[in-house]
């Protein structure tokens, strides 16, 4: 069962990734995606590091620490983001949001075979039931997208699951560096700076317009994702990720599109249904069960 200190950052990934959904939609428009994830990531990178600079945390690490940091950066602060918008131009964000919680199955299978972690039947039963949970959620724009022969829906799956296994990754090498004795809070502060720099460099090879878009809609959930979303939910939720495991920590992923359509209900007038409230109970009876699976270490 979670502790109660890990219980509480359990919640704060959750609340700030579910209302984070709704900021990115004013990310939109003027600024490319690309240019938006440098500010995104490069502001939170620079803070995180001041933050380490006035606590005098150590940002001394070896060159092969480094290299594993950098790899968890490209991996869960840049390249599966990008992938992430570029899907969603060929699928709508329920679709997506049902292929990102299969990150829980991958991260026991990376676990597995990266981690040597047990794979344990009462974590895939929960995960299971919750997969089953937020596909009865968002079954009409599953069924919108049955067509799989669509060029574009196809190319939409296939990026999905790759940006899906990309974020798995990063997990993983999240759960390895910690192991490694490198604090989470270090790692993001150089993985973010690590990944800034990597999209950067995409940015301007691909020729993209540095422009931003001085408006309060796009200041405002520019500065919540960077530090809500990015510094302080990936710090909770890497910290749990570290302390009970990246298969029962990534059942996050599974609870927040819920608070996302909560958020939709209310700004933009989303309406529940048998099929999505049936989805609901689905997903916390699997979140209960994934949480009560007692967690083994070897």
């Amino acid at each position: 069962m979670l502790l109660t200190h890990s219980a509480t950052l359990y919640v704060i990934t959750i609340l700030v990734w579910g209302t984070s959904w709704f900021a990115i939609t004013f990310q939109l428009g003027v600024v490319p995606p690309e240019i938006s994830l440098v500010y995104r990531f490069g502001l939170a990178a620079v803070l995180l590091l001041l933050y380490c600079l006035y606590r005098s945390r150590s940002l001394k690490f070896t060159i092969k620490q480094h290299c594993f940091i950098a790899a968890q950066g490209v991996c869960l602060f840049c390249v599966n983001y990008l992938i992430f918008y570029y899907a969603t131009g060929y699928l709508t964000s329920g679709l997506v949001a049902v292929i990102f919680s299969s990150v829980i199955i991958m991260n026991m299978l990376n676990g597995a075979l990266f981690l040597r972690r047990p794979i344990q039947p009462l974590v895939v039963v929960g995960a299971v039931t919750g997969l089953a949970g937020i596909t009865l959620v968002f079954w009409p724009e599953v069924v919108g997208a049955s067509d799989i022969t669509s060029p574009g829906v196809m190319k939409g799956l296939v990026l999905s699951l790759v940006a899906t296994y990309m974020a798995s990754l990063g997990n993983i090498l999240s759960a390895r560096n910690q192991a490694d004795n490198i604090p989470v809070i270090e790692a993001n502060a150089l993985g973010m700076a690590y990944g800034s720099i990597v999209m950067l460099v995409y940015a301007v090879l691909s020729a993209k317009s540095f422009v931003f878009e001085w408006t309060s809609e796009y200041v405002v959930s520019l500065l919540y994702l960077s530090v809500f979303a990015s510094i302080i939910a990936f710090g909770a939720y890497l910290t749990i990720l570290g302390r009970i495991g990246a298969d029962r920590a990534a059942y996050a992923t599974v609870l927040f599109p819920i608070v996302a359509l909560i958020i939709s209900g209310l700004f933009e007038n989303y309406t529940w249904g048998l099929l999505s409230i049936t989805g609901i109970a689905l997903v916390l009876l699997g979140n209960f069960i994934v949480t009560k699976a007692p967690r083994i270490t070897s």
